[in-house]
């Protein structure tokens, strides 16, 4: 059976959801994964009816996953059935304006991460800066300074082994911390273990249509505490979010608006990926129907996927019966609540396989009919189950109570990430686009194959286009526009994500949201060349259509920032230095050298590299990054020291380019359209670049041009993040808000 998934499934099967013994060999087989869950998850029956056999819901469950039509969130496939059995992904806790509620927030935060959950936060409560503290009568840090607490803690926990902490930090744009919240992550060593996002009001939204200041409220007080130009904060939210894609935005009066149950508290934060709203302490079990494995016929098959809505919906509501909550605060409102999210996968093959562009009113028209089914059945299998087994016990508080519809669950549709889920049923993630249609993996230290999608190949195939070499071209540009053997029908409908205008991702998402309780994951994919304008077209097009929250990402713009060049040039003919290897002694440094320094980015900060030289040519060079007694900063101190070593003994300069590129490490970035493999391959581009231009009559302006060139040339190519998987170094995808690779799972929110 296991023959039903593909290789790169079985590889994420194998390497994250498997049981393994204490030496870490797997004692479980696919089927036996897939039983484990079925046969746990089946159990919740009983606790309505101890006399029934739940060995026909087990099969039913089996059968839902083992066809791969419908995969629940990772903690369920992972924990069902063995020791933890902590089946949720999602949880929202509150902060409140106290030391001691502050702490007690980080504690449970820090119970939830070891559980392998992610948080998210509201920091609205807390007092702004400088606010007085009565009890000690001093002042307050703020918001953010108090988030930098959670983020160490993150930090501890995460280092302890267990699956990477991920949290989510929400603040209202009416605090009055606000403008210092929204650059909280400028700099990328700080909150690197947050999402961050502003929730946006009606009210500031009216201000910034009509070019008027709002105002700001003290939390503590509940009074007004000045006003800001809400133009002037919306800019600083579009420069922030253009730069590095953060913050995000939520509309948090539309999620409000939607809250199932306001009386029983409102709605403030999100999930770490922000398709989950969420009360405090309040906790939602999510699964995904994958969308292409209904399409019959060249036509959607809804026969089959209302019974497998109606399945899925079933066991759902069972993991919120055999769920171990890390906390009993949870666990009473997830049982009050009993929120489900039922969601998608595959779309993007789901419009290949109708033939329909991405980026059309054809394929935003089958989203909204796709999702209003969807969401109707879940509905009515939520309203079905409340027949036998009751509605939640929070409905009488409920907006369905005056609506008169009896429902087991207060929400029951989400559209979540599924970036580990959709390798393990093959197709595409969520509602996303496909990023690239094919990818070189990389299997050895010196080799690598291209992976073609299999949708991309199957339909090739039949169409008559499909040969070797179109894979490596599509490998090699992700994209299959502009390849002439390739009938231009087909060229439009296998867009990828980066063929797409901003404001169809936008469409797509608004029209999956129309549809959904809950809220939609998404990512709105910039080119490089986007601009500011851009980033704020499309947040404005967002609130319009109704999405209850937007992320952007701008291609290669975390750690991404011009080279600069500073000092003066005064470049002297290198000469030659006759070596010998049997007494070489580096020559003295002299007093006085001339030379440049030039700026540059890395995953690890921004690096400062100082070239310079004497009477015989380069004598030293001095790379600096992050602050002094850092691992980094020591150990670009230690490389230039060997350089400069090298440079003074006579070692060619080319010889040292040549040591120095193609070093990599875990997070590579792009500069200028290149590739920046790690700090070590960042020195050698500089040196590199600055010795192909010192002996022009002005290297300053030569280097520009020659950096500018590059970026020229590289950024028509330009369809991969240029992060690399730490596992596996394959490309890593921003999608769904979060840094996922394809190939083994690895996601950097999980």
């Amino acid at each position: 059976m296991s023959n039903l998934f593909s290789k790169n499934a079985l590889t994420v099967l194998t390497k994250r959801y498997l049981k393994n013994d204490k030496d870490n060999g797997k004692i479980e087989s696919v089927e036996d994964l897939f039983h484990r869950v079925a046969s746990n998850i089946a159990e919740g029956d009983k606790v309505y009816d101890k006399e029934t056999d739940i060995k026909k819901t087990e099969k039913i469950f089996y059968d839902l996953m083992m066809s791969r039509k419908f995969m629940p969130n990772s903690p369920t496939l992972m924990n069902a059935g063995r020791d933890l059995q902590q089946l949720s992904a999602c949880f929202v806790l509150p902060v409140g304006d106290s030391i001691d509620e502050i702490f007690e927030s980080i504690k449970h935060a820090a119970l939830i991460h070891k559980s392998g959950g992610g948080t998210g936060f509201s920091f609205s409560s807390l007092r702004p800066k400088n606010d007085v503290v009565k009890t000690t009568s001093g002042i307050s840090s703020g918001p953010v300074s108090f988030m930098k607490a959670f983020n160490v803690a993150t930090e501890v926990i995460k280092q302890g082994g267990t699956r990477r902490g991920a949290n989510m930090g929400i603040l209202r744009v009416d605090h009055p911390d606000i403008m210092e919240f929204i650059t909280s992550k400028v700099d990328h060593n700080e909150l690197n273990n947050f999402n961050i996002s502003v929730a946006i009001t009606n009210e500031f939204m009216t201000a910034l249509r009509e070019e008027k200041e709002y105002k700001l409220y003290n939390p503590r007080s509940k009074e007004e505490q000045g006003k800001l130009n809400a133009k002037d904060v919306f800019d600083l939210i579009v420069n922030c979010a253009w730069k590095n894609g953060e913050p995000g935005i939520v509309f948090i009066d539309v999620i409000d608006k939607y809250n199932p149950t306001p009386a029983i508290g409102r709605l403030e934060s999100t999930n770490p990926c922000g398709e989950q709203p969420l009360l405090p302490y309040e906790a939602c079990n999510l699964g995904s129907i994958n969308l292409s494995l209904f399409v019959a016929n060249n036509k959607i098959d809804y026969d089959d996927l209302k019974d497998t809505i109606h399945k899925s919906v079933h066991f759902l509501d069972n993991v919120i019966e055999m769920n171990n909550y890390p906390l009993p605060q949870i666990e009473k409102l997830a049982r009050e609540n009993r929120k489900i999210g039922l969601g998608v996968m595959g779309f993007a093959d789901l419009l290949f396989m109708l033939g329909v562009p991405y980026n059309s009113k054809e394929a935003e028209s089958i989203a909204s009919e796709i999702m209003a089914f969807i969401d109707k059945e879940a509905k009515e299998a939520s309203i079905n189950i409340a027949k036998k087994r009751g509605t939640f016990a929070n409905y009488e508080q409920s907006i369905f109570k005056n609506k008169n519809i009896a429902l087991r669950n207060a929400t029951v549709t989400t559209i979540a990430p599924t970036g580990t889920i959709s390798i393990i049923a093959d197709c595409s993630s969520g509602i996303e686009p496909i990023f690239a249609l094919a990818f070189t993996r990389n299997v050895m230290d010196n080799d690598s194959l291209p992976e073609v999608n299999s949708t991309f190949e199957t339909i090739a195939k039949r169409e008559g286009f499909y040969s070797e070499e179109i894979v490596k071209t599509v490998a090699k540009q992700g994209s299959v526009k502009g390849i002439k053997s390739i009938p231009e029908k087909w060229q439009k409908v296998f867009c990828v994500s980066h063929d797409i205008e901003p404001e169809w991702h936008i469409r797509i998402q608004a029209a999956f949201q129309k549809y959904t309780d809950n809220a939609v994951s998404k990512t709105i994919n910039f080119s490089n060349s986007a601009t500011k304008e851009n980033i704020k077209e499309a947040y404005l097009l967002a609130y319009t259509l109704g999405c209850k929250g937007v992320t952007v990402y701008r291609d290669g713009s975390r750690d991404l920032q011009v080279l600069t060049i500073g000092s003066e040039n005064n470049s002297t003919t290198m000469q030659e230095t006759i070596v010998d290897p049997h007494n070489v002694k580096p020559r003295e440094r002299p007093k006085i050298t001339v030379g440049q320094t030039i700026k540059t980015r890395t995953a690890c900060g921004t690096l400062y590299v100082t070239i310079n030289e004497d009477e015989h040519g380069l004598c030293e060079v001095f790379a600096t990054i992050g602050k002094s007694g850092g691992c980094a900063y020591s150990q670009a101190e230690g490389l230039s020291r060997l350089i400069s070593l090298s440079l003074r003994s006579g070692i060619d300069v080319n010889s040292i380019i040549k040591q120095l590129r193609g070093i990599r490490c875990t997070s590579p970035i792009w500069e200028d359209g290149e590739l920046i493999l790690s700090c070590a391959d960042a020195i050698g581009r500089v040196l590199d670049i600055f010795v192909q231009n010192r002996d022009e009559e002005d290297s300053l302006k030569n280097i520009n041009v020659n950096f500018n060139a590059k970026s020229s040339a590289n950024r028509t190519n330009f369809k991969v993040t240029g992060e690399t998987c730490p596992e596996c170094s394959s490309p890593l995808e921003m999608g769904e808000g979060c840094m996922t690779c394809r190939s083994c799972g690895y996601s950097k929110c999980s």
